[in-house]
């Protein structure tokens, strides 16, 4: 097994924290089957994050959040992943300013504790920041990690289980809900007519930016660029024996196209394309492509008021040689860099 570098962001273990979420899922499941009532659904439009690994997709969610028109998932919640619905009304008695009692516990949300954009490798920090959510899709889904499920695997989600549990989560915030949506990007044509109300968000990065990005994930995270990180496409099997760098701009490449096919078999009124360089530079102008996309299907989150631009991230610059190899793995995919 590869050792992780020095520095790396690879999550360590901790039984004590596991048994400690699995004993209050136990106490805590009779709440949320109150909670959950089966053939419930979202009442607003639910608007799910999509888009290749290290492509903004994380900024791109704590953006939503930071705009306070979105219920989304935080790290708190994700404490809670089998029981939400109980979670989110525990998280509003904590932390929601309309049930404080003279600031007494104003320390468990600090000004600005779901307004940051700082992460590592997808992993924010905070108790109200933006969280990935996983065990969460977990639940529902036939799979473990972000991959392509075919029909077979459409057909084997708890579709309806999902759909109840985001209804209860939605009417306890009052709010439509915004998350990462990527459990379910390889397959957008087969989800998308069972999730009615979902509006999909593709960020899309720039391919040569995106794979550096990626490739140094790899390094951060096992502390070897040869290890897989993150999502699987179709391809993946085909991509293992190459090159890191033909894998991952394969990896970049196949995701980006297998989410674009899957859009274009949904209602335009359903899906936005976001380019992550033109989001940082202009993040009100997505803002508005979004909120006439909801707005159309009934729920308007007002007019903007977030930051005016972000500083778009930008991992070490590729040296030449570097530059060059991916360049021509993009071409070799017929892919412009």
């Amino acid at each position: 097994m590869t050792v992780p570098a020095a520095g790396s962001s690879r999550p360590q273990g901790n039984a004590d924290l596991d048994r400690l979420i699995a004993t209050l899922a136990d106490l805590l499941a009779p709440a949320e089957d109150r909670l959950v009532h089966p053939g419930d659904d979202v009442k607003r439009p639910l608007v799910l994050v999509v888009g290749a690994p290290r492509s903004g997709t994380t900024l791109m969610t704590q953006w939503l959040a930071s705009t306070g028109a979105f219920a989304v998932p935080t790290n708190l919640l994700a404490r809670f992943s089998r029981t939400p619905a109980v979670a989110a009304r525990i998280q509003m008695l904590l932390t929601d300013p309309k049930y404080a009692i003279r600031d007494e516990l104003f320390d468990l949300a600090p000004a600005g504790a779901a307004g940051g954009f700082a992460s590592d490798l997808g992993k924010t920090r905070g108790a109200l920041a933006p969280a990935e959510f996983a065990f969460f899709w977990r639940r529902f889904l036939p799979t473990q990690e972000i991959r392509a499920l075919g029909p077979e695997g459409v057909a084997a989600s708890d579709v309806a289980g999902l759909r109840a549990s985001l209804a209860a989560i939605e009417s306890a915030f009052g709010k439509p809900l915004a998350m990462k949506g990527m459990f379910l990007q390889y397959d957008i044509a087969d989800f998308a007519p069972l999730l009615p109300k979902a509006v999909f968000l593709h960020v899309r990065r720039g391919p040569v930016r995106n794979v550096t990005s990626l490739l140094e994930a790899r390094e951060r995270y096992h502390g070897d660029r040869r290890v897989w990180y993150s999502a699987k496409p179709r391809e993946t099997e085909s991509l293992l024996g190459l090159d890191p760098v033909r894998q991952v701009a394969g990896q970049v490449v196949h995701t980006v196209r297998a989410i674009r096919r899957g859009l274009a078999a949904v209602p335009t009124e359903r899906w936005i394309d976001v380019p992550y360089e033109r989001f940082c530079a202009d993040p009100r102008s997505s803002w508005d492509a979004l909120r006439a996309k909801l707005a159309a299907l009934g729920d308007d989150p007002g007019p903007y008021t977030g930051p005016l631009n972000f500083a778009a991230s930008r991992e070490r610059v590729a040296d030449a040689a570097l530059d060059a190899e991916i360049r021509a793995a993009l071409a070799e995919l017929g892919e412009e860099a």
